[in-house]
């Protein structure tokens, strides 16, 4: 599919009400359109038209077993788009929307299958960002809308990501600057009985347990089958990911130092090239070292990691690279509940390839699994 893909820039604070209504009728025709939300700029289509929604599949090359996420101007609007709502929903919407939390519930009549996969639930959100708001309300309809990036790869959070994936495959893509918080929403399910988080994110946890003090938060990252449908977008263990084998190291500080340090001789001696992920904290660290190395942002400011992470994945992926290496964050949170969402993330991103520095077999594990790629 190729279509002439326009950009339009807009204040990403005060959106200029006439270029908003350029892609509020865009939208009504039945075409795509991508915009910068708080969390990560996504890939709209009319929710209600299933002709629209598709579009986006084939524009991402997006698996049809992979649902989205319906946006809307406000929770007034949920019965435009949901079921069998239940009383918790208010409580919830008054403490997080707008605001980057996705409730799942039972999809109503007007919303064609292909947006929930098939399954008769569908996700829902109202986002925060001024230029999304402006574009829900100038259209007066619900907005499916999931990440606007090729697939698996990692999410957009500025408009120059979102034409490196999609240009000629969208008709409009909106720059209204960097995102503020670069991760997806918090998934919750509410269609199961205790109510589910199937997708850490924007929306802090420990938060929600005081409106869901029965939510059932997995030890493990929630893992689909690529035969199967999602319950939630981003669950397949494959996400988020660059085109270079990225390893997600776990370990001490200091293990993990001297590990780094031996990978990358061992890599160069094969003739491999490393790029490393790191706090900004330890560049030094690793200066002496045959390796690209991209700062993840100061080590216990959760918030900045996780405002870049995307970017920060992008760019190490452009530099040529053929092995990737990736500090995990700490398991402490900061306060702002973004720590699990971070290690979501690197998870996905590394494919599941998560190696322990201190195991003394983790080097040639390393170095057989690269050779293997």
């Amino acid at each position: 599919m190729t279509t002439a893909t326009q950009l339009l820039h807009v204040d990403p604070h005060q959106p200029d009400p006439a270029v908003i209504a350029v892609a509020a009728q865009t939208l009504a025709a039945g075409l795509l359109v991508a915009f910068p939300t708080e969390t990560v700029y996504g890939l709209g289509a009319n929710a209600l038209d299933a002709a629209a929604v598709a579009r986006i599949f084939a524009a991402k090359q997006r698996p049809t077993t992979d649902p989205l996420i319906v946006h809307l101007a406000s929770a007034d609007q949920l019965d435009r788009v949901a079921i069998d709502i239940p009383p918790v929903v208010h409580a919830l919407a008054a403490r997080f929307w707008p605001g980057p939390l996705t409730l799942v519930l039972r999809r109503g009549p007007d919303v064609p299958p292909n947006v929930s996969a098939g399954r008769d639930t569908v996700a829902v959100r109202v986002p925060a960002h001024p230029v999304a708001h402006a574009l829900l309300t100038a259209c007066n309809l619900p907005i499916a809308a999931p990440s606007a990036n090729l697939f698996s790869r990692p999410s957009p959070t500025t408009a120059q990501h979102v034409l490196d994936d999609l240009a000629g495959r969208v008709d409009i893509v909106f720059d209204g600057g960097p995102t503020t918080i670069g991760l997806e929403s918090t998934v919750i399910d509410l269609t199961q009985t205790p109510p589910v988080l199937l997708r850490p994110g924007g929306a802090d946890v420990t938060a929600l347990h005081a409106l869901l003090p029965d939510l059932r938060v997995p030890a493990a990252p929630l893992i689909t089958d690529a035969t199967e449908v999602a319950a939630a977008p981003g669950s397949l263990l494959k996400h988020y990911a660059p085109h270079t084998p990225l390893f997600l190291l776990r370990g001490d500080d200091a293990s993990a130092m001297r590990f780094i340090h031996a990978a990358v001789r061992a890599l160069h001696e094969c003739g491999q090239r490393t790029g490393i992920l790191i706090p900004d904290e330890e560049f030094a660290a690793y200066a002496d070292l045959h390796a690209e190395l991209v700062g993840l942002g100061p080590a216990h400011d959760l918030a900045t990691i996780g405002r870049y992470l995307f970017a920060r994945l992008r760019e190490v992926d452009s530099l040529g690279v053929d092995v990737i290496l990736v500090r995990g964050v700490a398991e402490a949170d900061d306060g702002g509940g973004l720590g699990p969402a971070i290690r979501d993330r690197l998870f996905r991103a590394a494919e599941g390839r998560v190696l322990d520095v201190t195991d003394p077999a983790t080097l040639q594990t390393l170095l057989r699994l690269t050779s293997d790629a």
